[in-house]
């Protein structure tokens, strides 16, 4: 892509409304802009952010044997009342009135939802377990909305829901969704730590929040300073074995939310108990019959009599997942994308466009890294260098190749990678499958 042809309106200025870094930084790279209190329209290049990200959550919610769908953003009150949770909930649900005089609300989750499409066509214990999931936009009508996309009214949001005849088998389904999200955070480049954490107003007894570091991070946890070593094989998941032994290894060192800490009875010593500050970018409940029962989601058992299914529910911030990664990974000069979500992999910058010799080096490399499938955004504006190097470094791309009259003249590129600064004078076709590989 040739930025002059792009659409990234970059800011100099930080702007006011801002408080944490990756507003700022959003801001700043042209990411988003927004539409209103919460409420953000997506830019290019924080679309390509937003879509690589969805799409590793979709992976791997795939591959732990969730099933796709697509439910509505609009909802009947009257399944909230069947439940019991319209009245409950609070004001950030969004309610209204249709044309006809109809209670309807903006989804805030989809518990009701799911439940209904599931008691409508499961009835019996052979056609379990089962695992549905979407990625939908929600609103939650917050009272002081802030943070950019950390903490919006409207946030893009992965929900799966799972369905069993019994809690035994209902927590082999929690095992494989919690397994799912050490994998999808590890795509992502993310070390992820599952905190035991309240289960809220979704209910329940059993719940995780997946927290990543990050000194800007919205809350405070502790945990057993081994977390930072663990390596979880996420790439390697069996699902089809029982994988409540791997979790329950990987549990067995400390972790828990500020809400769940308790100094007096914390099992770790002081010297290994990590404090620090986090962001929490999934979270995963087991809930039993608490919206089953009242529902009347019953399948037909083994015996020949009625149970109703035992249930969970697991959600990934996807679009507050774009911020988290920011929050986590940045320096003062921008952000720092880590490759399997950076919005382009390379920025190709001509130093001196107009120079014939640099302008020739500069297209036969965007050429040869577009041939290669290399996503490339191509610096190929008339524009000082300086200005050139702060955009690039702004936005993060994971690589820079850089080209000069020097460089283009001795057969040389320049070769930066954007997490650890190193640099390198090295031949195009060196450079370019440096980035390939």
């Amino acid at each position: 892509m040739r930025l002059t042809r792009y659409f990234m309106p970059t800011l100099k200025e930080t702007p006011t409304e801002a408080q944490i870094v990756s507003h700022r930084l959003m801001l700043r790279a042209g990411m988003v802009r927004q539409a209103s209190a919460g409420i953000y329209s997506w830019l290019p290049l924080g679309f390509r952010v937003l879509k690589k990200i969805e799409q590793i959550v979709r992976e791997e919610q795939d591959r732990a044997g969730a099933h796709e769908v697509l439910m509505p953003t609009v909802q009947s009150a009257d399944l909230w009342r069947e439940s019991g949770r319209y009245d409950h909930y609070g004001k950030e649900m969004l309610r209204f009135t249709d044309r006809h005089g109809r209670d309807m609300l903006y989804g805030p989750t989809n518990e009701e939802v799911i439940t209904d499409i599931f008691r409508f066509y499961v009835k019996s214990y052979r056609d379990l377990p089962k695992m549905l999931y979407h990625i939908q936009w929600k609103f939650r009508d917050e009272v002081r909305p802030r943070f950019g996309v950390m903490r919006g009214r409207e946030f893009l949001m992965k929900d799966a829901y799972s369905f069993d005849l019994d809690a035994e088998a209902a927590r082999l389904s929690y095992a494989k969704m919690f397994m799912a999200y050490l994998a999808t955070f590890d795509r992502m480049g993310l070390k992820a730590i599952p905190m035991r954490a309240d289960t809220g107003p979704i209910g329940g007894d059993l719940s995780h929040e997946f927290i990543i570091l990050a000194e800007t991070g919205e809350s405070e946890v502790y945990c057993h300073k081994d977390w930072l070593n663990q390596d979880v094989d996420a790439a390697n998941i069996d699902y089809e074995s029982d994988l409540r032994p791997r979790i329950d290894a990987l549990t067995q060192l400390y972790a828990a939310t500020d809400e769940m800490h308790d100094a007096a009875t914390c099992p770790v010593p002081a010297e290994d108990l990590l404090m620090a500050r986090g962001v929490e970018v999934g979270h995963i409940f087991y809930f039993g019959t608490n919206y089953s029962a009242p529902l009347n989601a019953a399948v037909q058992t083994p015996d020949g009599g009625q149970a109703h299914v035992h249930m969970g529910s697991y959600g990934i911030g996807v679009s507050r997942l774009v911020g988290g990664i920011i929050e986590a990974s940045h320096d003062e000069a921008g952000i720092i994308w880590p490759d399997a979500v950076a919005p382009f992999k390379v920025a190709l910058i001509n130093l001196r466009q107009g120079d014939a010799a640099t302008d020739a080096a500069a297209e036969s490399l965007y050429g040869k890294l577009s041939q290669a499938g290399v996503e490339v955004l191509y610096d190929d504006r008339e524009e000082r260098a300086g200005a050139k190097f702060a955009d690039m470094d702004l936005i993060g791309l994971p690589w820079q190749i850089i080209i000069g009259p020097r460089g283009a003249k001795a057969g040389v590129v320049e070769l930066k990678r954007r997490a650890t600064g190193d640099r390198e004078e090295i031949a195009p076709e060196a450079a370019l499958q440096r980035v390939i590989g």
